[in-house]
């Protein structure tokens, strides 16, 4: 600890942000001064048991488990510590939620992802994650809203030249962090961008999505830019995805790999998608877990609203991606696009991971890849909730990830999130995605 504060001061750090991600998906921090870091990496700093109760409305829900009576301790991981470039003498690190006997508190989603990694490693499994973001680059307007650039041709040169030097200076922060940007593209959307990074393990994997968010929104910020992740800032542009990547290893060898098999997927890859098609439902409340995921979430728009699977099928949720040649057992991988920014990452991550490890332990079959787009079929495969209602019955009814997430997390994030649909159920479209645009 002594070195990581030698560290900052060196670096002539003087404000440190200790940063958590609550149930509404909402990017918190508490600041701190350098010369009180030493102590605060120890015992955190104090938070209220009911800044976790806050909605995306910043609405304060009645959750008797998170009354305004009583702390949890907002205690930093100093291997997330970092200094913002977009912020000259601010760094940030992300924490855990302890509560007064110095355990996780049930509401931390770092420690919950931690366990699934844990159930993983029990099976002999290790994971490696990423999110690919998606998010528009937008104008601030003079009566405070923000307005789409103009539209350019999708993955042009053009439409990369428009952002350059913000795009730049992005990218430039991210590896400035330790982040390994891999892809840039400028999306179907105006002013749409997507950014994908490495791969790693899954606790970092999450702790880099919500490093991401903030750097893209820094960085943006001092070079005249709001940007946005939310699922559906404009209701006249495709909506914005977080895709998450995974693959399962052992003894460094990929265990979705399997050059015997169709489409290279071993027997464990396809009782992997069988958990995930099996809970696919469910899932949902938590990776796309706002009212606006499901203005996102429509067919024929590379969203995957379908119950279904496939090789490379960009309209199914849950994707086999092909594998590069010449690194075919590195790199195959499955995508799950039903995803957004507007999820708690290390939930979303950790409900996935319970629900695929379900499907290896029964040895769930997903049934036949669809090969087309699935609302071209005679039949197509049945529809996924259409509203997070829809979404929270389920989760409510899932027994896997309700036992994964224990009952005092599941009953309380439904909570949360259910006040989150009503506070919306008379609220316009329009007014809806205006609301959402700068909260992701």
């Amino acid at each position: 600890m002594h070195d990581l504060v030698q560290r900052a001061e060196r670096a002539g750090t003087r404000i440190i942000r200790f940063q958590f991600c609550d149930y509404a998906g909402i990017v918190h921090a508490k600041a701190v001064h350098v010369s009180i870091l030493e102590q605060k990496l120890r015992e955190g700093v104090g938070s209220t048991l009911a800044q976790t109760a806050l909605n995306v409305r910043d609405e304060l829900v009645d959750i008797p488990e998170m009354p305004p009576v009583g702390e949890v301790r907002i205690v930093p991981d100093p291997a997330t510590y970092s200094e913002l470039s977009w912020a000259p003498g601010v760094a940030s690190v992300m924490c855990d939620l302890i509560d007064r006997d110095q355990v996780p508190w049930f509401a931390c989603a770092r420690s919950f992802l931690r366990r699934q990694v844990e159930a993983a490693a029990n099976l002999g499994i290790d994971v490696s994650a990423t999110f690919e973001l998606e998010f528009y680059l937008c104008r601030p307007t003079p009566d405070g809203g923000l307005e789409a650039l103009p539209r350019r041709p999708v993955y042009s040169t053009i439409g990369l030249d428009d952002t350059q030097p913000a795009m730049s200076a992005i990218v430039d922060a991210l590896v400035d962090r330790g982040i390994a940007v891999e892809g840039i593209l400028n999306e179907y959307g105006a002013g749409q961008h997507e950014l994908s990074v490495a791969p790693a393990d899954p606790l970092t994997a999450a702790d880099t999505e919500i490093a991401l968010r903030d750097t893209v929104r820094g960085t943006a910020l001092i070079h005249g830019y709001r940007a946005s992740f939310a699922p559906k800032p404009f209701l006249d542009q495709i909506g914005s995805g977080a895709h998450l990547h995974l693959s399962l290893w052992r003894d460094s060898r990929n265990l979705l790999h399997d050059p015997s098999q169709p489409g290279g997927l071993s027997g464990a890859g396809r009782h992997f998608v069988g958990g995930l098609i099996e809970h696919l439902p469910a899932l949902l409340a938590v990776t796309c877990p706002s009212v606006s995921s499901y203005q996102r979430l429509l067919p024929d728009s590379w969203t995957g609203v379908y119950r279904c699977w496939g090789f490379d099928n960009r309209e199914a949720p849950v994707r086999v991606v092909s594998p590069y040649w010449g690194r075919e057992e590195q790199t195959i991988n499955l995508e799950l696009k039903a995803v957004d920014a507007s999820c708690n990452p290390h939930l979303a991550l950790g409900v996935v991971l319970s629900a695929g490890l379900d499907g290896i332990a029964r040895g769930l079959d997903p049934g036949d890849p669809v090969d087309v787009n699935p609302a071209r079929q005679e039949l197509p495969p049945p529809l996924l909730p259409q509203s997070l209602d829809a979404a929270l019955d389920l989760l409510a009814d899932d027994p896997v990830l309700a036992g994964a997430m224990g009952r005092p997390m599941h009953s309380t994030y439904l909570a949360l999130k259910r006040s989150e649909a009503c506070a919306y159920a008379a609220v316009d479209p329009q007014t809806t995605a205006t609301e959402y645009r700068y909260k992701f």
